[in-house]
């Protein structure tokens, strides 16, 4: 297999460059399929594809298989008009946790898009230490004000700095443990 982290990172900047990532849906299951297929195109066989497997981390699981795409239909028709929604749906989207691998990095990503088009700003995540992040998410479905105050101090409304997209991919991939390549010496 090709290494996980070069070849979707590869895809990240392409994803940006090639303005792809403006023709995806926007807050949908389908949209964010979209930007899981083209990150992990070259890794993984199932790269966008709704799970068919049960999945744990810790001592939490996502959402049961048996009732994935219900949940998922559902998270498509929440509202997402203000700040507040946007961030229910990306805590809800967390908890579905749709594919085998590659959930947090694609959602992202997912999130940011939404909050471009919705509110005119996205998250600077590279202002978002990642201890307190994971540590926020992890309590998210229970209570998500945490999760709401951490990245609403690291809004930015500079939604088409080609900068804030590179360092918030490497931010991203230094919360799931990726950071052997640099993203600002890679070519897409």
């Amino acid at each position: 297999m090709k290494n996980e982290e070069l070849q979707s990172k590869k895809r990240a900047i392409e994803l940006y460059d090639s303005g792809k990532i403006n023709e995806f849906e926007i807050g949908t299951t389908e949209g964010l399929k979209q930007i899981h297929l083209f990150l992990f195109q070259d890794v993984f066989d199932f790269a966008g594809k709704i799970r068919d497997v049960d999945l744990a981390k810790s001592n939490f699981r996502f959402a049961p298989v048996i009732y994935l795409n219900d949940t998922l239909k559902t998270i498509d028709n929440l509202p997402d008009d203000n700040y507040d929604e946007i961030i229910k749906k990306y805590v809800e989207m967390n908890v579905a946790h749709p594919f085998r691998e590659g959930n947090g990095r694609a959602t992202r990503i997912w999130l940011d898009q939404i909050l471009k088009k919705k509110i005119g700003k996205c998250v600077d995540w590279s202002k978002v230490g990642k201890e307190e992040y994971l540590s926020a998410m992890e309590r998210s479905p229970i209570n998500d004000l945490e999760i709401k105050t951490l990245l609403e101090k690291a809004l930015t409304s500079d939604i088409n700095n080609r900068e804030v997209y590179m360092k918030g991919i490497q931010s991203s991939y230094e919360y799931e443990e990726q950071s052997e390549y640099d993203v600002h010496k890679l070519v897409g």
